[in-house]
């Protein structure tokens, strides 16, 4: 007992420690994303305009091309990173993610709807794929939830995946229909799927960063029920905690924070996969500190992704989800075996 208590203490201590450590690294990744471009500024005079923002051209492809472009990265990977922690606490399964659920999916369709028949919002005109983008990856998690609801009064984990997944593929399919009714829209919405963080502007990220805030302190006031679902939803009904009710809320803010995202930037994968995970693996899996640590991690990730999607093939820019991809294949499969490395010799020890 006492044994336990000390690791669980150290784990305590480490995660503090790497919470005080990843922020001025976080600051220091978006420092150099916002330094590195096609015209050369130094790291430096990058400090200076962002601190003085004197009224020259430097100035403004800082202020105006690269900082909403950086910023915009690092909220969509800590909104990603933080939905995919706390679905695979959810769903008892470190392979989940929102996109398991269909989020992605169900704003991809709200994206190509808006694209093609030009639909625009008149209080926010800028403002209308993100929208509707985000109420149809909202509404794809209620339905899902709610047919789980039927199925299983407990919602159990199995039934929320696989009906999230034949909702990911029923919606994916409904997207490639819409798209292709407009050749014209068709590759502007395929360059949106692929990911992008360019040509964004500050709405975005000012819209994105309230959206992330709010859902992440929704979160954290959770996190002790987090912790208790992350076991078993039996162990959650036994120390009184309303299993189904908590999912309900927590896919829900889920839902909103990665639906929001996808509208903005696309569809980026893996990086709600890869943050969580190393989180979890290297320090603690308490929720109050992992939920934090997650959205350093998967901010940052996102930052140096986005880095290298520009500057790799420069002047030629790669999509960010291409990127994301080459690093989070190899990963996903790394996690799926040694998991099934796991059960396999837990199954002999058994024998």
């Amino acid at each position: 007992m006492r044994k336990a208590s000390t690791t669980a203490d150290s784990a305590d201590r480490r995660s503090k420690a790497a919470i005080a450590v990843l922020i001025p690294v976080s600051a220091l990744i978006v420092l150099i994303g916002i330094s590195v471009g096609s015209v050369g500024i130094d790291f430096l005079n990058t400090l200076k305009i962002i601190f003085t923002n004197p009224q020259d051209t430097s100035s403004v492809i800082i202020w105006g091309i690269r900082m909403p472009r950086v910023l915009l990265a690092f909220l969509t990977g800590a909104a990603m990173s933080v939905g995919g922690a706390v679905t695979q606490s959810v769903l008892h399964n470190p392979l989940a993610s929102p996109y398991t659920l269909g989020v992605s999916s169900g704003a991809s369709v709200g994206a190509a709807i808006v694209t093609v028949l030009g639909i625009s919002l008149p209080i926010a005109q800028q403002m209308s794929l993100a929208a509707v983008g985000t109420a149809f990856g909202i509404l794809t998690v209620l339905v899902c939830v709610a047919i789980c609801s039927r199925i299983d009064k407990n919602v159990g984990s199995t039934t929320i995946v696989l009906l999230g997944m034949v909702m990911s593929l029923f919606l994916s399919a409904v997207f490639t229909l819409v798209a292709g009714t407009s050749k014209d829209k068709m590759t502007v919405l395929m360059r949106w799927q692929m990911g992008s963080f360019g040509s964004k502007g500050w709405e975005p990220v000012a819209v994105l960063l309230v959206v992330t805030v709010l859902c992440v302190a929704g979160t954290l006031f959770c996190h002790r029920e987090l912790d208790i679902l992350s076991f078993s939803d039996e162990s959650a009904l036994s120390m009184g905690v309303n299993a189904a009710k908590i999912k309900w809320a927590l896919l829900i803010l889920t839902a909103i924070m990665t639906s929001t995202a996808v509208s903005f930037a696309g569809v980026i994968g893996f990086v709600d996969l890869i943050a969580p995970h190393v989180a979890r693996r290297l320090f603690s899996p308490k929720h109050k500190y992992l939920l934090v640590i997650s959205a350093l991690i998967g901010g940052s990730f996102m930052v140096i992704a986005d880095l290298a999607a520009r500057t790799l093939m420069s002047p030629m820019e790669l999509p960010v989800g291409a990127v994301t991809a080459f690093i989070g294949a190899p990963f996903f499969a790394y996690v799926y075996f040694s998991r099934l490395g796991i059960k396999r010799r837990g199954s002999h020890a058994k024998r």
